[in-house]
């Protein structure tokens, strides 16, 4: 299987998707300060990810969409301060633990209402199933370097949701000019 076409396809049919949802516009977000930081945060993030997917797969690959989008709103406030921070997933995830992480990142970075928390999961919650089905039905083998490098191109474009929705939610909107 050619990874980096499905990691394409599964981002056309994610942007789709949350374009249909009025979260995301035509033109998809970009924050080369927030996509610099993907490959620590994966890097930080795959041993409990990875050690998560077997029992709870829509955690492991949701979670990274709250990540993504606490990273926006980072960017957006005091990026000068948490570009310093030396790994953004640890100090995160270490604020509560790993399953409290999606709890911290509504409450305490995006600062979200009860009703805009639920909302937030809701939508996570079902993107995540809808990416887990995607990744189910590729043609990839289960505990192979194939099934490693498709779990990485999905929670990759969790992350770039999350950060775009983000944005898109702050009120950068990406239109042609």
């Amino acid at each position: 299987m050619d990874i980096k076409k499905f990691e394409e396809d599964l981002h056309h049919d994610l942007h789709e998707y949350f374009k249909g949802k009025k979260e995301l516009d035509e033109r998809f977000a970009e924050c080369p300060d927030v996509e610099e930081k993907w490959e620590a945060i994966a890097n930080a993030y795959l041993a409990d990810g990875m050690r998560e997917f077997a029992n709870y797969p829509t955690a492991s690959l949701g979670w990274m969409m709250f990540i993504g989008m606490a990273l926006a709103q980072y960017w957006d406030t005091e990026w000068e301060i948490y570009d310093q921070v030396p790994d953004l997933y640890v100090y995160m995830r270490d604020k509560r633990d790993f399953d409290h992480l999606d709890e911290y990142i509504c409450e305490e970075v995006l600062h979200l209402e009860k009703d805009q928390q639920k909302a937030t999961s809701e939508m996570i919650s079902e993107c995540a199933a809808r990416v887990l089905n995607i990744l189910q039905h590729a043609d990839i083998q289960p505990g192979t370097k194939e099934a490693f490098q498709g779990y990485v191109a999905c929670i990759h474009q969790m992350y770039l949701m999350g950060m775009g929705i983000q944005l898109h939610r702050l009120g950068y909107h990406m239109t042609r000019l």
